[in-house]
């Protein structure tokens, strides 16, 4: 706010006051990945962002991804990858990558940029107190997994505690730990937790009627009308999972959900305490 006068900075607050109002005390669920998490000074402004939502009684659940830090990890041992129908086939070894660079590399350091700011924080995986339980996906694919179930107590005692949740998807199988895409995790744990709102931090500006076009941006989409988008190929590629859980979330009793830019700095307070909006907002019904 450099620049600004005392009043204008109490406008700006006493602007906030009405979404301040609106998500205090309610569950808010972001799953953060992709360029958000590798530039350091983009870290900090969505660490600032879930601190200063949790200190004025937001109940923030952070669920994050890694693929990049993964690939890095695997490049580092020399082990080559396999991909069956875009998906990475991932054998015990692999899988093991995979826990200690989500669970234990990438987790603890959101906790501690997240306690740096002021914040309370911890760290845990889908493992820990049975959270995620899954299945194997496809034989072919080896330790991917797909939700079997999820099991919301940890979390929901993490937030009494006044704890903002850091969760890696990393889920229990019944012979070990398999690794379960953190869209869909994060969609059903939302759902599970009756969210106020999911918000998933992706690497484009959101819905775009013309992908070359970003003033062609859809703010709002009604559930009813994303299959339509999908077939004319407005929703294309990888968007369309990502759309699948948006989708998904809403049907399992999520209010709203956005898919918002996580390259521009602030853009979850942009997004949960102003008017403006940044990304594509996903609704219920019509309104």
């Amino acid at each position: 706010m450099n620049g600004m006068t005392n009043t204008q900075r109490a406008q700006v607050l006493i602007h906030a006051l009405p979404y301040i109002q609106k998500y205090t005390g309610k569950i808010l669920v972001i799953k953060y990945g992709g360029n958000a998490m590798i530039s350091d000074h983009l870290k900090d402004a969505v660490m600032g962002d879930i601190v200063l939502l949790s200190l004025i009684g937001v109940k923030v659940v952070l669920v994050h991804g890694g693929g990049p830090e993964i690939n890095e990890q695997l490049n580092k041992i020399g082990k080559k990858s396999e991909f069956v129908g875009g998906l990475r086939v991932t054998d015990g070894e692999t899988m093991d990558t995979v826990e200690m660079v989500l669970s234990g590399k990438i987790n603890k350091n959101l906790v501690s940029r997240l306690q740096d700011k002021g914040g309370k924080a911890i760290g845990i995986s889908g493992v820990d107190g049975g959270l995620i339980r899954a299945e194997q996906a496809d034989p072919r694919l080896g330790r991917v997994g797909r939700i079997a179930d999820i099991n919301p107590a940890p979390v929901l005692d993490l937030l009494a505690a006044g704890y903002i949740p850091v969760i890696s998807t990393v889920g229990a199988g019944p012979d070990g730990s398999y690794n379960v895409n953190a869209d869909t995790a994060a969609a059903a744990l939302a759902g599970k937790l009756r969210a106020e709102s999911f918000i998933s931090m992706t690497d484009v500006d959101g819905i775009l009627r013309d992908k070359d076009d970003p003033t062609s941006l859809i703010s709002e989409i009604h559930v009813s009308d994303a299959p339509r988008l999908i077939r004319e190929g407005i929703i294309s590629g990888g968007m369309i999972p990502k759309v699948e859980c948006c989708i998904e979330a809403i049907r399992r009793g999520v209010n709203k959900v956005f898919i918002i830019d996580g390259r521009i700095p602030h853009s979850i307070i942009i997004e949960t305490l102003t008017d403006e909006g940044i990304g594509t907002m996903f609704v219920r019904e019509e309104v």
